[in-house]
């Protein structure tokens, strides 16, 4: 039995994973901060253009496109859908703040 103030001790291989895992994570906020800075760029020129900050037939090849990917990678395409959607619906809300002018 052990007390409860110590901790048990943390496999090696564990603490490995989870370090790879935390950097995975890193880059994924990385990499989501620099795509909605280009989605923030693509929001402004549809302002500028007067174009609907919704673009459903691009939403859905997009979606197509995310799908198959997932798919060749060993990732649920469904996952990777409702990941999409749910970028996709943060992009439009910001499109709709720029292009109303709350940006």
């Amino acid at each position: 039995m052990t007390e409860p103030d110590m901790e048990p001790q943390v496999p090696a291989e564990l603490l490995r994973l989870r370090s790879s895992i935390d950097n995975i994570d890193a880059a994924l906020v990385h990499l989501l901060a620099e795509r909605f800075k280009c989605t923030q760029q693509v929001g402004r020129l549809k302002a500028e253009q007067n174009l609907p900050p919704a673009d459903p037939a691009r939403e859905e090849r997009q979606i197509a496109r995310l799908r198959a990917l997932a798919d060749e990678a060993g990732l649920d395409p469904v996952f990777a859908e409702k990941f999409l959607n749910f970028i996709i619906a943060e992009v439009i809300h910001h499109h709709e703040r720029i292009a109303s002018g709350n940006e």
